[in-house]
């Protein structure tokens, strides 16, 4: 007879060690393989206006860079009416704020479709803008204010209601952005208020050229309204890009280790680093009107 102790190791109480297989060996990834594959991903989760804006914003920079080089070869003025300073500067700032506000404008609360429609006719209006300068000053004249003929008036006169859709496009969205607070990292909605506010100076300024000079051209001061611009320029040009530069700082604090609390500071301080130079040219604008 068996003993009890036998009868539970026979009926299931021990049993041989189960037999394993090793894993099966997975091979590394190659370096930058996966860094690749989500760039990639990340680009088609990007909806279809935004490629096409952030595509043409890049046409226009390199636009800008390429007749850098027409004026290193071709030499000539760089101040002036004409001159080549105009489709390079005209080129990088257009293609960046495109670029620029097609990320800054995510961060608005505002409808997908209407931020859709502005940002297509936004983008639209930059390319019309750096044509017509680019046009003009391949044919060696003017682009702004310019009514010597019938054909410098139109493109002038096409250069100035863009000028007039654009005020009207980046107001809408600096109003969003004041209506409701920014989403984003810390420091983020500062930087777009902040941003936006400052670009409605560069708005009013740049409005202020043309209504200047228009005057002037209307009244038979041709040559005195090319040059009329030049105590608005500064202002115009500092205040322009806060909105590309102060957006692009937070989201770089917000990749850093430091607190909340220290990256505000450092928003703050940006911000009235940028404002106190805004009042600078504001008031040289004024001294030399």
């Amino acid at each position: 007879m068996d003993h009890p102790e036998s009868l539970a190791e026979h009926r299931g109480g021990t049993h041989p060690p189960a037999l394993t297989t090793p894993p099966a060996t997975v091979p590394a990834p190659r370096p930058g393989h996966r860094e690749g594959r989500g760039a990639r991903a990340a680009w088609r989760a990007v909806r279809p206006s935004e490629r096409l804006c952030h595509g043409t914003g890049a046409v226009l920079t390199l636009s800008g860079l390429a007749h850098l080089v027409v004026f290193a070869v071709d030499g000539g003025p760089w101040d002036g009416p004409v001159s080549w300073r105009k489709p390079v500067t005209f080129g990088l700032s257009f293609g960046l704020t495109l670029i620029a506000l097609t990320w800054v404008t995510s961060y608005l609360r505002v409808g997908a479709r209407l931020r859709t429609a502005l940002l297509v006719v936004f983008a639209a209006d930059c390319v019309v803008e750096v044509g017509g300068i680019t046009l003009q000053a391949w044919r060696r004249v003017p682009s702004h204010l310019n009514m010597e003929t019938a054909f410098d008036t139109a493109v002038s006169m096409t250069l100035a209601v863009g000028g007039g859709v654009l005020v009207v496009l980046l107001t809408v969205f600096a109003v969003a952005s004041f209506r409701n607070r920014p989403a984003g990292p810390t420091g983020m909605p500062l930087a777009v208020r902040s941003g936006f506010a400052i670009l409605l100076v560069a708005l009013l300024s740049g409005a202020a050229m043309i209504a200047r000079g228009v005057v002037l051209t209307r009244t038979g001061h041709q040559e005195a309204a090319y040059h009329s611009t030049a105590p608005l320029k500064p202002l115009h040009g500092v205040s322009l890009h806060a909105v590309l530069v102060l957006p692009a700082l937070a989201g770089l604090l917000s990749r850093t280790s430091w607190s909340g609390r220290t990256q505000l500071r450092i928003m703050y301080a940006a911000v009235g680093c940028w404002s106190a130079t805004v009042l600078g040219a504001a008031a040289w604008a004024v001294l030399t009107w």
